[in-house]
């Protein structure tokens, strides 16, 4: 497992949006643009069983999770990992980023049916660019 740098952390807890890349069925790349949070050195985003990505993470736990300082984008992050899906938690993360990034809870975008999913992404391999 690999270990997140101070400043990446720092960029992981500022409201900057990720981009989550997961494999499809016919091993095509597919990606989506995430909220993320921190859990020490693990990301963590929130998503609804059923969607595209979701289904290719519970399907194919390979992933990689990219993102870009927003005061420079030539500085950027890689994070590639085995990501770990549950639904424990689903609720209170999606209501933490709200928070984060809208500044106001609970979150209520999700219809009545909706299973809030948690995707864990510890890092296994971090790629950094002007860090």
């Amino acid at each position: 497992m690999a270990g997140l740098p101070d400043a990446v952390k720092a960029l992981f807890d500022e409201p900057v949006f990720v981009s989550l890349a997961t494999v499809n069925a016919d091993g095509s790349p597919q990606s989506t643009v995430h909220w993320v949070a921190r859990d020490g050195d693990d990301l963590l985003l929130s998503t609804v069983r059923g969607r595209r990505h979701a289904d290719n993470v519970e399907r194919d736990p390979r992933v990689s999770v990219m993102a870009f300082d927003p005061g420079d984008p030539y500085r950027y992050v890689e994070v590639r990992a085995t990501a770990h899906v549950t639904t424990e938690g689903g609720r209170a993360l999606i209501d933490d980023l709200m928070e984060k990034y809208r500044g106001r809870r609970p979150y209520q975008g999700d219809g009545p049916d909706a299973v809030r999913l948690v995707v864990r992404v510890p890092p296994e391999h971090v790629v950094l660019r002007g860090y």
